[in-house]
């Protein structure tokens, strides 16, 4: 389970990632109970939300095509200085009480400054996403990236567990601005990780280099006696950005098992991400919990998804993922509306079961696509993949947050899982290929 730590370079970049994403949570708690306490409403918790995932409509082709044009070690280590740049400063206007949230002398109209800085640190996110995934290919050897991938999204959910625990003790111990201190302070143990990465092969992290290369140069012959003339691969060469996109667009339309993964990601990510989003307001405003309970809640919710993401690593590559698949998305819906009606301590081991369901319906969707489409294909149709949940998660994030100001944060999350449970059962109805998987 553990052999990608083999490598050195892994190891490195795994640590500082961990510590940076730990630092990320804690910001995530923090930041999502001060937005409430200076604006004391769901709408703008949303907002918030989505300034932060928005960059990721615009800019995330632009990281991928960056990612095959740079350095992909050194636009990590720029967007990473930057995000934690823009945690400092935070954290500054906090601890000069510059933005002011508590009791009688908040001031709402604060909040664009925390908007800002968010919309800072998602345009970082945003063009270094690519390149974060890409890099993993560099940091292993071929046979390894697999078991990397999964330790990576292991390291993720690990730190969705501690970053909560840890802005509890921090914000009790040293106020608010504390968190985003520790968060751009993480910061730094990414830089130095990817600073001491020494590639084996040298320019790995470069387009072009090491086995892509040759992968590539391959690939282009095989096609080149294909076409049976040089002038069909110089044509392909030049064809448009829009070109390629127009072609994928079509494969995805003509495979009716591709369409069906990448809806389940669509609407999962539009109802059912947007439970996180409502958690504050349930800690305090339906339970009556502080941030502590906040801090609970969110780490009950990543505890099960490390417990999920665990054991797909530990499963590897069983049979009928679809029904699997279908089995997470009935359990995520149930589970969600179940959370909409629950007492304050109910709501902690439903948190846990929404957890490792949504980490389920997302790995299996990912590993299911990645079987399903051709190696020429895989790059443009997980792309599609990925816009599923950032194109929607915004949208989603924004709406429930209205909508809980008008009609109450339970209605609405109750809406939202009924909404799911809904889908899974016409999924299941239409598309018995889903289950053969």
């Amino acid at each position: 389970m553990f052999r990608a730590l083999a490598h050195r370079n892994f190891r490195l970049f795994w640590a500082g990632a961990f510590l940076s994403n730990a630092g990320t949570w804690m910001q995530t708690v923090a930041q999502s109970w001060l937005v409430l306490q200076l604006t004391d409403s769901g709408t703008w918790l949303g907002v918030d939300t989505f300034v932060a995932t928005a960059p990721g409509l615009a800019l995330t082709l632009v990281g991928g095509v960056i990612a095959d044009k740079l350095d992909r070690k050194r636009l990590l280590i720029y967007t990473q200085a930057l995000a934690g740049l823009s945690a400092l400063v935070l954290a500054y206007l906090i601890w000069a009480d510059l933005i002011h949230w508590r009791g009688a002398a908040r001031r709402p109209s604060d909040v664009w400054m925390v908007l800002v800085l968010t919309f800072v640190t998602g345009c970082c996110w945003a063009i270094s996403g690519p390149s974060y995934q890409a890099i993993t290919v560099d940091l292993v050897r071929r046979e390894d990236v697999a078991n990397a991938i999964a330790l990576n999204s292991s390291q993720f959910q690990l730190a969705r567990v501690i970053g909560p625990l840890l802005a509890a003790l921090t914000m009790s111990l040293f106020g608010m601005a504390g968190c985003f201190l520790a968060n751009g302070l993480s910061y730094v143990a990414i830089v130095l990780a990817l600073s001491r990465v020494r590639f084996e092969r040298p320019g790995a992290a470069e387009p072009g280099a090491g086995e892509d290369a040759g992968v590539a140069a391959r690939v282009a012959t095989e096609e080149s006696a294909k076409a049976g003339a040089a002038q069909g691969v110089t044509a392909a060469g030049r064809r448009s950005m829009w070109g390629d996109l127009a072609e994928a667009f079509v494969y995805v339309r003509g495979r009716p098992r591709v369409r069906v993964v990448l809806l389940c990601s669509t609407v999962v990510s539009l109802f059912g991400a947007p439970y996180l989003v409502l958690m504050p307001l349930f800690a305090r405003n339906v339970y009556g919990w502080d941030e502590a309970g906040l801090s609970l809640m969110m780490g009950t919710a990543g505890a099960g998804a490390l417990v999920g993401a665990l054991t797909l690593a530990y499963l590897g590559d069983f049979r009928r993922k679809g029904l699997v698949l279908l089995g997470s998305l009935f359990s995520g819906g149930a589970c969600i509306t179940a959370l909409a009606a629950a007492s304050a301590w109910a709501a902690i081991p439903l948190l846990f079961g929404t957890g490792i369901s949504m980490v389920f319906l997302f790995a299996l969707g990912n590993t299911l696509l990645q079987q399903l489409v051709r190696n020429e294909m895989r790059g443009r149709v997980m792309s599609m993949w990925l816009l599923t949940f950032i194109g929607t998660m915004p949208v989603g994030s924004f709406l429930s947050g209205a909508a809980a100001d008008r009609f109450g944060p339970r209605p609405v999350l109750a809406a939202c899982g009924l909404v799911l449970l809904l889908f899974g059962l016409a999924v299941a109805a239409r598309n018995p290929s889903l289950r053969e998987m």
